[in-house]
């Protein structure tokens, strides 16, 4: 596929970065690069239009949720392109009205997400998308306030997955990553 090679050439590598050990793999040179922008935007909405939406049971994504921070630069223009709604999953304290709360594990200690309690009605088909999966911690989060509210999550999309972390396998639905790293 050459949109995904051509994506993977606009990532830019950061050794040691947050901390010794890790290559943070940058997603911000594609979003300062309206071509990449778009041809990332074009393949997420290809892949769901293609392979996910005609294998759910309604044929149609009702919910986009975003994870913050990152999952807001592309849910909503995924939802706006699927005509869905936006919902995002923020930091605890961060959202108006009532919320609903779901704990996760991060490297030291926890953390908690939280969604507003009306954004999602019971049965609406759902997918979640940000810009990375690790450990799966903060994705599997936004998966139960999902399921809190009735909806069903028929995919997590994200740029690119930290293979060796096997966040994957904590979630509750299928994944599709457009990179996958082993560092």
């Amino acid at each position: 596929m050459a949109d995904v090679e051509y994506l993977r050439s606009k990532l830019t590598a950061h050794p040691d970065f947050p901390k010794k050990g890790i290559v943070f793999l940058d997603i911000f040179p594609i979003l300062r690069d309206p071509i990449a922008f778009e041809t990332l935007i074009t393949h997420l909405l290809h892949h769901l239009t293609s392979q996910t939406i005609p294998n759910i049971p309604s044929k149609k994504i009702d919910v986009v949720v975003g994870l913050d921070a990152r999952g807001f630069l592309l849910g909503p223009i995924l939802a706006l392109r699927l005509g869905a709604s936006f919902v995002p999953v923020r930091k605890q304290g961060k959202l108006p009205g009532t919320c609903e709360s779901a704990t996760y594990e991060k490297e030291y200690g926890t953390d908690s997400f939280e969604m507003q309690s009306d954004a999602i009605k019971p049965g609406q088909s759902v997918i979640v998308v940000d810009d990375l999966i690790a450990t799966g911690g903060s994705a599997k989060a936004a998966g139960e306030l999902i399921a809190k509210l009735g909806g069903k999550t028929v995919e997590y999309l994200f740029i690119i997955e930290l293979m060796f972390l096997k966040g994957g396998s904590k979630l509750d639905a299928p994944v599709y990553s457009i990179v996958q790293s082993d560092d």
